[in-house]
């Protein structure tokens, strides 16, 4: 057994033994369980994909004279301004003004919230249009300015869902092409998309949340944050396999850190046609090896996670419950998959590479003591699941 803070003393000393979750499958074939949970005090993993559910607070200091900013855009893209004078909230979906979206199907959705926030990360200029009703006290009603992310007191990445447990495999088994936040989706399953970095990715290595939960540190793009909170739709409450590994959505992590300290490889803007724009974002999570059991978690393998094949024409649409097949990331992963007897490509929205870029880059911060470990204050429940929508009449009548 060994506690955080034996860890963060070797972490401190340059003397603890890190691995990446890439690495340290081998590692413990070879050495075994238990020698190896005696060994290793350090597991990175990470993910680098998609992540709508992002995007920042930002406060732009007071204009002389001062403006109670009561609409703002960044690049033509509309932040929420309904907090205080100039303070907003940019989400990393919302669409730049006037963007057609898909009045003419599909449309392209070239530049949005995400891409705003790519911009500000990399240094790079943007306008800011804020209008106001003015008051005594803040009279000014028009403000045009050009920006970068240093004319601002703070730009906080404040993101309520990032770096699902596990998620939907993707496929069309309708006759037409549809487009989706997956991707583009051929007909008659001539291909499927996912999305995770698989035996990687941070919440696959700690399934039932032992060590991440409220109060984590994680290195958000390149900025050290932490989990705030449970992520939305957290449902932990969920199908499982004998490794305790969810076989679909399941737990998500609220996260938040400062964007200036942000790395712009890792913070990039994206378009998907015939659906709309999000942002994709570099996450790293640091497991500490507390006991065997943790470092077991930290052993599994693309082979021994599956994820739920949906069909997004008409399946997902309507919230139905079938499932075409499950696969293993491993099946996802080489290319080709068969199903119902056809071969169907596959294709990933989430780079493996850089998922083990930034576990590697993490690694490296653990062992110079620049980056170290936070004990949560407040564990993930492991039985709860999510509402969905149900809409009614006034009244509660369905």
């Amino acid at each position: 057994m060994k506690t955080y803070e034996e860890i963060n003393s070797k972490i401190e000393s340059g003397t603890a033994v890190v691995l990446t979750a890439d690495e340290v499958i081998d590692y413990v074939d070879r050495k075994g369980l238990d020698e190896a949970a005696a060994e290793i005090d350090v597991v990175t993993t990470a993910t680098f994909g998609p992540m709508c559910s992002s995007g920042c607070f930002l406060n732009f200091g007071h204009s002389k004279p001062k403006m109670r900013m009561t609409e703002v855009w960044l690049d033509d893209v509309s932040a929420y301004a309904g907090i205080a004078a100039v303070d907003v909230y940019l989400g990393a979906t919302q669409l730049r003004h006037n963007d057609p979206a898909n009045m003419y199907y599909p449309g392209d959705f070239l530049f949005g919230g995400g891409h705003v926030i790519e911009k500000l990360v990399a240094g790079e200029e943007v306008q800011l249009f804020a209008l106001s009703y003015g008051t005594d006290e803040y009279p000014l009603k028009e403000l045009r300015s050009y920006i970068t992310i240093d004319d601002l007191n703070q730009a906080i990445m404040t993101n309520p869902r990032n770096c699902y447990q596990n998620y939907n495999v993707a496929i069309n088994c309708s006759d037409k092409a549809i487009h989706t936040y997956l991707g583009k989706l051929n007909p008659n399953m001539k291909n499927l998309t996912y999305c995770s970095a698989g035996q990687l990715s941070p919440l696959l290595n700690d399934p039932y949340y032992k060590t991440i939960g409220v109060g984590s540190s994680v290195w958000l793009a390149g900025a050290h944050g932490h989990v705030y909170a449970e992520g939305t739709q957290f449902a932990s409450a969920c199908e499982r396999g004998e490794n305790g590994v969810p076989s679909e959505g399941a737990g998500t992590l609220a996260l938040t850190g400062d964007m200036k300290q942000m790395t712009p490889e890792f913070v990039r803007g994206v378009s998907f046609k015939g659906y709309g724009v999000s942002l994709a974002l570099g996450v790293g999570i640091p497991i500490p090896i507390l006991n065997s059991d943790i470092l077991k978690d930290c052993t599994v393998r693309d082979s021994e996670i599956f994820a739920p094949v949906i069909d997004y024409s008409s399946v997902y649409p309507a919230r139905g419950s079938d499932v075409v097949a499950k696969l293993s990331y491993e099946q996802l992963r080489s290319g080709k998959v068969e199903i119902n007897g056809k071969q169907v490509l596959t294709a990933s929205l989430s780079s493996y590479s850089k998922a083990l870029k930034i576990a590697e880059m993490l690694k490296a911060e653990i062992k110079q003591g620049d980056f170290m470990l936070s004990k949560p204050y407040q564990p993930f429940p492991v039985d709860k699941g999510m509402k969905p929508l149900n809409i009614k009449d006034r009244g509660g009548r369905a």
